[in-house]
């Protein structure tokens, strides 16, 4: 067999994600035919059909589901070669680590502070850090944990409780503690793109099982706390954003049973970059050296 070329998967994909080749065609600025034909070659140089195809319906096989899945992982690894080889040319290249906004570049700012190289600190949104690091927009990223780190080394700098943020006179805030059960049936902040196991997560399902009630769609903390305030959701929050982020209308209350959130380096498994090293180094160091979240404040 040949190999595949890395365009071929490219138009692969637009398909894939498309089923429909007139619309893939017009997203790839090519003409149809062209990519019919870049198809059934990529189909016969793998020996397997890639999709089901009729006059009205386009679907993946189940082989073109597993070509989806890796192909994401292989065109990343591509685009992250050629933007850490044009970064390795620049003279003297920062370090690039990424955070989403909050807690989480604040401790970032503290680790740049002691760190002795020079470091570019982006701001990422939720749940795309780990992405950031497997198409090399990033070289080290500080990611919330349980999360999908597959091909990423992770180094977990602190562990911490999880609380629940209710608006002001709800039911559940006469409570002095909660459980995951309390969460059972009441809408949760939707986050954008996030899996179902994210999902779980979030609402507290991931202890009880039992199904998740989607609440309004959030992309940051300040939008979530607006929405609990408003009265539109409950969340489930690590405890040191909480202590970081008041806000007038949302009290706070410990839920004994979540799963801990922690806050973890990560790098792509295997490099080589001695700077990462001893920036992990340096994270390690600063995190031991903070207080642990914990407190909930009162409210």
């Amino acid at each position: 067999m040949d190999d595949v070329e890395v365009r071929e998967l490219r138009y692969f994909r637009a398909v894939a994600e498309e089923l429909n080749f007139s619309r893939a065609a017009e997203r790839l600025g090519m003409a149809q035919p062209p990519l019919s034909r870049a198809i059934r070659l990529l189909e016969r140089r793998l020996g397997v059909q890639l999709f089901e195809r009729t006059s009205r319906h386009v679907s993946l096989t189940p082989a073109g589901n597993v070509l989806f899945t890796e192909s994401a992982k292989a065109l990343d690894a591509v685009t992250a070669a050629v933007r850490r080889t044009r970064r390795a040319a620049q003279t003297a290249p920062a370090l690039v680590v990424t955070a989403k906004s909050g807690v989480a570049t604040d401790l970032l700012r503290r680790i740049t502070e002691r760190h002795p190289d020079a470091v570019e600190i982006r701001v990422s949104g939720f749940g795309e850090q780990a992405a950031m690091l497997r198409d090399g927009r990033a070289d080290v990223a500080l990611l919330g944990c349980p999360g999908d780190n597959a091909g990423l080394d992770v180094e977990v700098l602190r562990t911490e409780p999880r609380v629940a943020a209710l608006p002001v006179g709800h039911e559940l805030a006469r409570r002095a503690a909660l459980t995951c059960a309390d969460f059972a049936g009441r809408a949760t902040p939707f986050w954008p793109d996030s899996s179902a196991a994210d999902r779980a997560y979030w609402s507290g399902q991931d202890v009880t099982g039992g199904p998740v009630t989607p609440g309004p769609v959030v992309r940051d903390s300040a939008q979530l706390l607006e929405t609990v305030a408003l009265g539109h959701a409950i969340a489930l929050l690590p405890a040191s954003v909480a202590e970081w982020r008041s806000r007038e209308g949302v009290v706070y209350r410990p839920v004994v049973d979540a799963t801990p959130y922690s806050l973890a380096l990560a790098w792509p498994t295997g490099a080589r970059d001695e700077r990462i090293a001893r920036f992990v180094r340096t994270a390690v160091e600063v995190s031991a050296a903070l207080p642990r979240p914990g407190a909930v404040p009162a409210g």
